[in-house]
């Protein structure tokens, strides 16, 4: 069994407070992905990081504000997470790293079978990311804190639902 560590969206804009759509707690929860991404690379586990690059005209930002805008400096993982030559970095321009991108495959090329998923917003792309690795009937661990939302009620829901409805282990 092959287990990986998924870094979903731990970007400036999301990250600091000046940030285009800063997340509440995405500074603090910094430590502790960094433990278990220090964790991860001593095992010798994959770290891939799944990353928003939106294009400048993209559609969400009738939704958000403009945000992660591909080669910006806003879309860059922040320096205390930053890839390592040999991990993967997976550009995202919806909610799911699994639409039109290659994760699927990595995943199954690694032979991954179970995966443990941080970073943010824990209801809307980190629960995208658990529910498509769920629906491809990989094991999931979420960290809890290690996750960060825009909404504290959402993020306890969306942790109970990745619990619940997709298996996951919320620890």
């Amino acid at each position: 069994m092959s287990h990986a560590l998924i870094i979903v969206d731990m970007l400036h804009d999301f990250v600091h407070p000046q940030g285009a759509l800063s997340v509440p707690g995405a500074q603090e929860i910094v430590p502790n992905i960094q433990a278990e991404l220090e964790r991860a690379r001593k095992a010798g586990d994959p770290v891939i990081f799944v990353c928003d690059a939106h294009d400048p005209d993209d559609k969400e930002f009738q939704r958000f504000p403009p945000h992660a805008v591909a080669g910006s400096p806003g879309a860059e993982v922040v320096d205390p997470l930053a890839a390592r030559e040999g991990e993967m970095v997976v550009t995202k321009r919806r909610y799911s790293p699994f639409f039109d991108t290659e994760l699927h495959r990595i995943l199954a090329d690694l032979g991954v079978t179970r995966a443990t998923v941080v970073g943010v917003c824990t209801h809307i792309c980190v629960m995208e990311t658990v529910a498509g690795l769920a629906n491809r009937d990989l094991q999931v661990r979420v960290l809890k804190e290690a996750v960060a939302d825009f909404d504290p009620d959402l993020a306890q829901a969306a942790l109970r639902r990745m619990e619940s409805l997709f298996g996951a282990e919320v620890s």
